[in-house]
């Protein structure tokens, strides 16, 4: 079980990257995102949106209180953060833990608080230079699964027909 915790949502400001931390936990392999900092219902309905029509069963939710959801979680906890330890160095030991238990990835939104970082199991980093959010969770997912891109989901609408030239879509 992967779990996806994007703190400190700020309505506005982060409404397109929120958006796209949860397309792209829902695509490779996350079952379930939860979402704190400023209540955004539109954020939430467009999350649902996307399951209703391209399907998966992902949870979406919101929580004000997101220490509780890093304490009372029982299993593998990593912070993405680019002042983290290098996933290189760390990929065997995070792929030997997630084998044994569930894992809560926590992405952040703006400045992430010191007390993430002493509450988690890991601080890992992408890349130590200013990066989004989104291709460090992008890249975490797909080496902690060894590419574990989702191709079909349940429940879906519409699928994508892969094309060469043209944008192929069918209705299910």
């Amino acid at each position: 079980m992967i779990k996806v915790l994007r703190l400190g949502h700020r309505r506005g400001r982060d409404d397109r990257i929120s958006t796209h931390v949860g397309l792209t936990a829902r695509q490779w392999g996350a079952d379930e995102i939860v979402f704190s900092g400023e209540k955004d219902e539109k954020i939430l309905e467009s999350q649902r949106d996307i399951i209703d029509r391209w399907g998966g069963d992902i949870e979406i939710r919101y929580t004000d209180e997101w220490k509780k959801e890093i304490k009372n979680f029982e299993g593998l906890k990593v912070h993405l953060t680019m002042y983290g330890l290098k996933i290189d160095d760390e990929i065997e030991n995070l792929e030997q833990e997630f084998e044994d238990e569930d894992l809560l990835v926590i992405v952040g939104a703006e400045k992430v608080p010191r007390w993430v970082y002493t509450h988690v199991d890991y601080n890992i980093s992408v890349g130590n230079q200013p990066h989004s959010e989104i291709a460090a969770l992008v890249v975490f997912l797909d080496r902690i699964q060894d590419s574990g891109i989702r191709e079909e989901f349940k429940g879906a609408e519409i699928a994508v027909e892969p094309s060469k030239d043209q944008k192929l879509t069918e209705e299910k």
